[in-house]
């Protein structure tokens, strides 16, 4: 018997059945193979960014340890500064006695008369 129009139908549409069912299996392996891939960028991105703020972590620490130099390096001129107007002033005081207790005085007194002008406004 030869095979009738139907039954050629049959065949054709079992054949292109089989290869719907290969191509969902194929898309599905697609898939999954992209999944794994999208994931194990994830997952290097994931330790690239870790590694980058690390590194800005570091960075920061090393910027705040200089700041942290720089300002004791200028904390102890602003002190040896200090300690030579002392001595300045120091000496002074021993080559003019006379002359330092009038400034003094007159200082003094020009502060007392500021302080009290202030306190007469309020």
């Amino acid at each position: 018997m030869s095979p009738t129009s139907t039954d050629s139908m049959k065949s054709h549409l079992g054949e292109a059945g089989s290869h719907v069912k290969q191509a969902a299996q194929d898309t599905h392996e697609a898939v999954r193979n992209a999944a794994g891939a999208a994931g194990e960028e994830l997952r290097l991105g994931r330790a690239n960014v870790k590694a980058d703020l690390a590194d800005g972590a570091l960075a920061g620490l090393a910027a705040a340890e200089e700041a942290g130099s720089a300002a004791r390096e200028q904390m102890d001129a602003l002190m040896d500064k200090s300690r030579d107007l002392i001595d300045s002033a120091a000496e002074l005081v021993r080559e003019r006695p006379l002359a330092s207790f009038g400034v003094a005085f007159a200082a003094g007194f020009i502060l007392a008369k500021l302080a009290s002008g202030n306190s007469n406004n309020k």
